[in-house]
């Protein structure tokens, strides 16, 4: 069975070997959640989602090895079930982590993201305010390791976990 596409014009190919049922009940899902929708238009603007998350949260302390930021959990932010979407979660650990190295390494070098792990421990409902906290485990000539916890700011219960290595890449001598 092939079916087209509401959002484009491409085809979605789907197995002929799956029950039709099973077909419907995936085509439902999508339909749930908004996948089917079209994205908004200002949505694919340059920097949409640079300016989405520099908005977002707010420095509350920095001190070497640690920093600490605010982040509201607000509707553009949110999945289908009003909690903090995961890759939100993920850009934010990424921008507490890269600014929580900076504090330890010289500006002079580079870094680069080679690995970000995160736990999803609990749900961030909307219009929760959360604190998150970042921390360098390891510093080194080469790479830094930040840990990083979010926690609900009213309760200072931890919702999720990340870990970062970032590689470091000297600057060239020419």
């Amino acid at each position: 069975m092939t079916e087209t596409s509401s959002s484009s014009s491409s085809k979605t190919i789907i197995s002929k070997d799956i029950p039709s049922e099973h077909v419907l009940a995936v085509k439902e899902i999508f339909e749930r959640v908004g996948i089917h929708a079209s994205l908004p238009q200002n949505s694919t603007s340059k920097d949409f989602y640079s300016d989405l998350f520099r908005d977002l949260f707010k420095v509350d302390h920095v001190q070497r090895g640690r920093v600490s930021c605010i982040v509201p959990v607000l509707p553009v932010v949110c999945n289908y079930y009003n909690g903090l979407h995961g890759g939100a979660v993920a850009a934010i650990a990424e921008r507490a982590s890269i600014a929580c190295a900076r504090t330890v390494v010289a500006d002079n070098k580079q870094l680069f993201l080679g690995e970000l792990s995160i736990s999803y421990l609990s749900a961030a409902k909307l219009k929760e305010v959360l604190v998150v906290e970042g921390s360098v485990l390891r510093s080194g000539r080469n790479l830094t390791v930040v840990a990083s916890e979010f926690r609900i700011k009213k309760t200072k219960k931890l919702v999720f976990t990340s870990r970062a290595t970032f590689y470091h890449i000297p600057a060239a001598k020419l």
